[in-house]
């Protein structure tokens, strides 16, 4: 990860530290990620005197106190899971028009929580990162739900929660409904474990998962693809294959030396269980390494 400048460092810094934190801030996570796509454009921040620095220019503070003004927008008191879930519909989907369509699986930004919350369009992941930042503001029962293909969020009795899709503009989900998403993805029946809540750190992978995917389609964009690797890495907990995904991507922008060192290292932990696997990547840590004669 070197040839980060002072900020991005630091950036990275703050990801690790937070992911490693007793409790994980879901929004702080998902606004450093969406950092390293770069500075949000000068019409998207905060207007400021001309000649001053601008402030805040991933818009990291910016979006937290978006995500407060939203909460506070929600109105005052006690209700059930099920008017949680209508009055976050009311909010989010109709009157500020949060939500998505096929057209945001093309976008690099329906990734990144700063452009979801301004342009109000993003993956089914990210319009769930503000239902579940914006209600746990306000004090609602709320947690996210991974099923397979297509995320959502639930509010209330974990065994018997009230779904709601924001993709969808918070159209409620019964059971059937989950199965049918599900069966949809993946063929197969709904389970029990693909009902239970999301961790922060869950979420974190899912995103950057699906911006290794959306990388992976555009070939020249190994520099998103690195970050989203490179940020995997941070986590406490990630697959090990990571390391050697992380090695090509070095090679295929032309730092063979450091992307042959970390092939060599990856082997070297394979050795003992899948031999055969190891010496082809040793082989090609080689390949890599011959590039620079």
């Amino acid at each position: 990860m070197s040839g980060l400048d002072s900020g991005a460092a630091e950036r990275r810094r703050q990801f690790a530290e937070e992911a490693r934190s007793e409790r994980p801030d879901l929004a702080l996570l998902c606004l450093l990620l969406g950092a390293e796509a770069g500075p949000v454009g000068p019409a998207e921040v905060v207007p400021v005197t001309p000649g001053e620095p601008v402030p805040d220019p991933y818009g990291i503070d910016a979006a937290q106190i978006e995500l407060d003004r939203l909460a506070g927008l929600l109105p005052y008191g006690s209700r059930s899971p099920a008017g949680w879930a209508s009055a976050l519909a009311e909010l989010l989907g109709e009157r500020c028009g949060f939500g998505g369509s096929s057209a945001d699986y093309q976008r690099l930004d329906s990734s990144l929580l700063q452009q979801v919350l301004r342009r109000r369009r993003g993956l089914p992941i990210l319009l769930s990162v503000v239902w579940i930042e914006v209600a746990r503001r306000a004090g609602a029962p709320v947690y996210g739900v991974a099923l397979p293909g297509h995320f959502v969020v639930g509010f209330g009795d974990r065994e018997h929660p009230v779904l709601a899709d924001p993709f969808a503009g918070g159209a409620p989900l019964t059971g059937q409904d989950a199965e049918l998403l599900v069966t949809g993805a993946t063929g197969a029946a709904l389970e029990p474990s693909m009902m239970v809540p999301a961790r922060p750190l869950e979420i974190v992978l899912r995103i950057l998962n699906n911006i290794r995917a959306w990388a992976a389609a555009r070939p020249e964009r190994t520099d998103v693809a690195l970050w989203a690797v490179e940020l995997s890495l941070l986590l406490p907990s990630h697959p090990a294959r990571l390391r050697y995904e992380h090695a090509q991507l070095l090679v295929q922008r032309g730092e063979f030396l450091r992307g042959a060192a970390e092939m060599e290292e990856y082997a070297a932990i394979l050795a003992e269980i899948e031999p055969t696997t190891a010496e082809n990547i040793r082989r090609k840590a080689h390949a890599a390494r011959a590039l620079l004669n």
